[in-house]
């Protein structure tokens, strides 16, 4: 069992792809996007697949791709409800070190335009703010690491993380 790969968690809009590119250069491992490996797989755009399955549905998809992810010295950057699979998020400790990527309700809301485009799960009736008490827990309960990223650069981030896994 390899357990020299950061698994990035976090709300959408917090940065885990782009901070994930720019740490698996920074320490020369690999870069895996589970939303793309979801899209990939599934051949359709992340809103495609809610509509079509559901938010639950697309939590199972989403559980199923993420036990199946591996990795040697790899960067992988979750879709921001991973935490709702028990199995993935089990996976991934047991590969890695998780990695939470905390920004406040605020800073989370400046950054995301549409939540549906952008393929983020609400159940019906649900918003931005009941979405992030929702998850934020989840998010510390599976969190090996809490990096704040509250005015830092994608740069600054990455730096943190390089020296609290180094």
């Amino acid at each position: 069992m390899n357990k020299n790969n950061i698994i990035l968690i976090g709300m959408p809009g917090v940065g885990k792809s782009t901070v994930g590119v720019v740490l698996a250069k920074k320490l020369g491992y690999s870069f895996v996007d589970a939303d793309l490996v979801i899209q990939s797989r599934e051949g359709k755009l992340l809103h495609e697949i809610i509509a079509e399955q559901g938010v639950e549905g697309f939590w199972r998809t989403e559980e199923a791709v993420g036990e199946s992810i591996d990795g040697r010295r790899t960067v992988i950057a979750t879709g921001g409800s991973a935490v709702y699979g028990e199995r993935a998020m089990a996976h991934y400790r047991q590969i890695g070190t998780v990695v939470y990527l905390h920004l406040p309700l605020e800073g989370i809301r400046e950054r995301l335009g549409d939540l549906t485009e952008r393929g983020v799960t609400l159940k019906a009736g649900q918003d931005l703010d009941s979405l992030y008490a929702e998850r934020r827990p989840l998010y510390e309960k599976y969190a090996d690491i809490t990096v704040d990223c509250e005015g830092l650069s994608i740069r600054e981030i990455v730096k943190k993380i390089v020296e609290i896994t180094a």
